[in-house]
């Protein structure tokens, strides 16, 4: 039996849902987006991806961060990897080593899985989540650029037509 104080990362099981759903809607407000409703957000997370890994962080029987990564190939030597999408910690949890605890386990599971590299973005604009980044040691990678199709040029490219023509 574990301390009711004690951290626990673990894989998400489908009895996390609805408290992963509630720290979902949290992220989304933190970033000031539109967020789905709860059983909109339930149901894409019983429908997720295959190769879609999340692992939850609970803390005093409350869940409190989750990480959210995906596997990716090829890689630099052709080898494989993980793509962290989401790591997030509720507002109340931040500073105690919850998002530590949570890429610890993420590069775990990568070695586990045999991957050879964890990949991720961050906002440029947030020094402080950097800085959390770094003290990991990693390291950013200024050469790349990132990409993004959505809306009408997802729509667009997918119907083969271009702003340019190029």
């Amino acid at each position: 039996m574990r301390d009711k104080d004690e951290l626990c990362i673990r894989p998400i099981a489908a009895s996390d849902h609805e408290a992963l759903a509630a720290l979902m809607a949290e992220m989304q407000a933190h970033y000031g987006v539109p967020c789905p409703t709860s059983a909109e957000i339930r149901a894409g997370l019983a429908k997720r991806p295959q190769g879609v890994e999340i692992l939850v962080a609970e803390w005093d029987g409350a869940m409190q961060g989750f990480a959210a990564a995906a596997a990716i190939y090829p890689g630099p030597g052709l080898a494989s990897g993980l793509f962290l999408k989401e790591l997030y910690v509720a507002r109340d949890a931040r500073g105690g080593g919850i998002g530590r605890a949570l890429m610890r386990a993420l590069a775990e599971l990568a070695l586990m899985r045999g991957h050879r590299r964890l990949d991720w973005t961050a906002d440029a604009a947030n020094p402080e989540l950097l800085r959390f980044y770094e003290s990991l040691g990693a390291v950013a990678q200024t050469e790349k650029i990132f990409f993004r199709l959505t809306g009408e040029a997802l729509a667009a490219t997918a119907q083969g037509s271009s702003k340019t023509g190029a």
